[in-house]
């Protein structure tokens, strides 16, 4: 800093030019104007002194730099408003109230410009102002002391900014909080952030599960902004935007011309107008999954506090959208879920009726021999129709919970469809269907579960039956397509709406859709289809061409490298142990099952005890020796696995045979039957032809 103690008087006085007033020289100053220049000169702080009528300008360095250039430009000694007329303008009614002895003014925060370093630049400024009295006491001057306020302002406005971005933020919320629908989220989420920006337009998009393609769900826009919404191609944002959007970095385009290169993404921003872009993509688990735009038709340097505001504007729609989805997910799967059980119920009492109009039949008929037998028959069918809604019930809960085992084999794809069809052909039969099969004559070789695949294939021959009017045409093709084997199943039949093409192969959701044509069945076979194929690393689908033009439904399973040198075909029944009478032991607290059980057994010529639960089984074997015992799982007080346990445990019955009769199936079930000593695991109902196969290897 200069020392202006050291400049001579005479030089202070020039600078004032005072003329021919009293105060020409530095001695004829008044005293208080001598003290005030000396403490202005002295200081560090910027002051300057204002003083006579034209409140001329004396200041030190610090004021200097204030100043900027301006204090290059000899406005030592010049009237205020002459040096600095914006200053003075604003200041004047402060300054005339100083002078007038009012109380000390102050201006504050005033903006301006200086130049400083060659550059223009914009500072605040808080002025003090206290009076300068002459030789007779009046006001003749000022003294005006000034702090630089830049940094407060600014901070100051970094807050205001921060408080107005929470305020924000919380409206979003709470309008958003009771919205019911995600577009009713949209709406005000872009509405509002579009008005606090001043922008032209808020888009809001998702992306596509390919996680390439974006479909943008609504925009709010001014008036006479054309509306984006629609599905597009992340490639047209050009080729590094989009590179920093697929890793959730956002993108900042101040000015499109500028900034992008032609051919670059500048087109579609320029179709629609934009000149200045902010495009924010939110990353979740590695994978895009949403964006938020905010377009501007001129160009705009962005701030980061709005680049931050976007930013946490499009994580809030999102989770809100979210949530309000998943609530919306959670309505829909309960509904279907209601739907399934009114169904389940009327699917197991259809077979009900016919077996209890059944029995009233033989009971008036006598049991005359031609009664009996179509009798019979009728019920058998009915019982066989209820095992196999049961066994896809568990099945599905055995996927569903990863508890299935794959008995994986090398075996032809052919074989397995020729298994299927021979296990559907009735049921295609009985509607008068028509079925062509079209396989090829090389060799489809594949590592799988034939009875599993058996039962895909089957499944989805049962469903084209099923949705097919009488007389249809069904087809059934397998060919090899870039290493998978591929089977086709093609229909004429009712088809399916194009937005429920996947929907099919969900749990319970094809249920509402075919309840007046279901046929028999739960809905729930194409799900098993698609998850019993998953586990082979194989896909399904499904095509139509809408309602009434048929379905199609495809499978594709890897092919194995070999060809098959196993038969898929399943083993013969054994025959009974015809002429050899067996000791057999039953126990099962279904005193119905157990005694119907034995009055079959005891009619091909087996001695039969029977006991209702464990502790019963135990004495009756003691005293009986049974080779083969029947042991219900779930008996109460000592359950069949503890009963079998001690049975082998018992003098002499080492070598029974024990076979577990329960709805237990899993394969967890199965080995912890192992592990009590079964040699066999019988589902309930069992089928006459597994009882006999237990009795033919007693």
């Amino acid at each position: 800093m200069s020392d202006h103690r050291s400049v001579p008087a005479l030089v202070l006085a020039d600078a004032f030019d005072w003329g021919a007033t009293p105060f020409g020289a530095v001695a004829g100053w008044p005293s208080a104007l001598r003290t005030a220049a000396g403490m202005v000169l002295q200081s560090r702080q910027p002051m300057c002194v204002m003083w006579g009528a034209g409140l001329r300008l004396l200041f030190n360095d610090g004021y200097r730099t204030l100043l900027g250039a301006r204090a290059h430009g000899g406005v030592m000694g010049r009237p205020v408003r002459a040096a600095w007329p914006e200053l003075a303008d604003l200041a004047a009614p402060i300054l005339d109230d100083a002078l007038r002895g009012h109380a000390t003014g102050a201006v504050e925060d005033h903006p301006f410009i200086v130049e400083r370093n060659g550059y223009p630049e914009q500072i605040y400024v808080t002025f003090f102002t206290s009076p300068i009295h002459d030789d007779a006491g009046m006001i003749a001057g000022l003294v005006v002391t000034c702090v630089e306020t830049t940094a407060r302002v600014a901070s100051r406005r970094e807050r205001d900014d921060a408080m107005e971005r929470l305020r924000l933020l919380d409206e979003i919320g709470e309008a958003t909080r009771v919205a019911s629908e995600p577009r009713a989220i949209m709406e005000e989420a872009t509405r509002l952030l579009g008005e606090h920006l001043g922008v032209t337009r808020v888009a809001y998009a998702d992306l596509e599960p390919d996680n390439d393609r974006f479909t943008i769900r609504h925009d709010w826009r001014v008036p006479g902004a054309i509306s984006t919404a629609g599905v597009y191609s992340l490639d047209l944002f050009g080729s590094r935007a989009t590179s920093n959007l697929r890793i959730g970095r956002t993108l900042v385009i101040n000015d499109v011309d500028v900034e992008l290169a032609p051919g670059d993404g500048d087109g579609m921003f320029n179709s629609i107008g934009i000149k200045a872009i902010i495009c924010c993509p939110l990353v979740k688990g590695g994978h895009l999954v949403a964006m938020m735009a905010v377009h501007q038709v001129h160009p705009r340097r962005w701030t980061a506090e709005e680049l931050a505001l976007v930013e946490a504007v499009v994580e809030r729609c999102w989770a809100h959208i979210e949530r309000v989805r998943s609530t919306e997910a959670l309505r829909e799967a309960d509904r279907h879920k209601s739907e399934f059980l009114a169904v389940l119920a009327h699917e197991l009492r259809n077979p009900l009726a016919p077996i209890r109009n059944g029995l009233e039949l033989l009971r008036l008929s006598g049991g005359s021999r031609e009664t009996v037998a179509r009798v019979g028959g009728m019920m058998d069918r009915q019982l066989s129709h209820m095992t196999h809604l049961i066994d896809d019930l568990l099945d599905i809960a055995r996927v569903s919970s990863g508890k299935i085992v794959l008995h994986r084999e090398l075996t032809e794809l052919q074989r397995i469809v020729a298994v299927a069809i021979e296990a559907t052909q009735p049921a295609l039969d009985a509607a008068g269907h028509q079925l062509a099969v079209h396989l090829p004559d090389t060799p489809l070789p594949v590592d799988a579960d034939p009875v599993r695949i058996s039962q895909v294939i089957g499944n989805l021959l049962t469903n084209a039956a099923k949705y097919t009017p009488r007389n249809g045409r069904i087809c059934i093709t397998a060919h090899a397509e870039e290493g998978m084997a591929v089977v086709s199943v093609a229909d004429n039949g009712i088809g399916i709406a194009p937005e429920s093409l996947d929907a099919v192969f969900d749990m319970f959701t094809q249920v509402a859709r075919h309840v007046e044509r279901s046929n028999g069945g739960l809905g729930i076979g194409l799900s098993l289809v698609r998850r019993l194929v998953a586990l082979h690393g194989g896909t399904a689908t499904a095509a139509s061409a809408g309602p009434g033009q048929g379905s199609t439904f495809t499978i594709r399973l890897p092919l194995a490298e070999a060809s098959p040198v196993a038969a898929v075909d399943a083993p013969p029944a054994p025959d009974a142990a015809a002429g050899r009478r067996l000791r057999i032991l039953i126990a099962d607290d279904n005193v119905d099952a157990a005694h119907s059980l034995a009055d079959l057994l005891a009619l091909e010529g087996h001695e039969i005890r029977v006991a209702a639960d464990g502790a019963a089984a135990l004495e009756l074997a003691a005293g009986f020796q049974p080779e083969v015992v029947f042991l219900d799982i779930g008996m109460p007080g000592m359950d069949g696995y503890e009963t079998a346990r001690r049975l082998r445990a018992m003098p002499g019955m080492q070598a029974i045979r024990l076979a577990a009769l329960t709805g237990w199936g899993a394969a967890e079930d199965r080995a912890r039957g192992r592990a009590a000593g079964f040699d066999h695991h019988l589902l309930k109902p069992a089928v006459p032809a597994e009882v006999r196969a237990v009795l033919a290897v007693a």
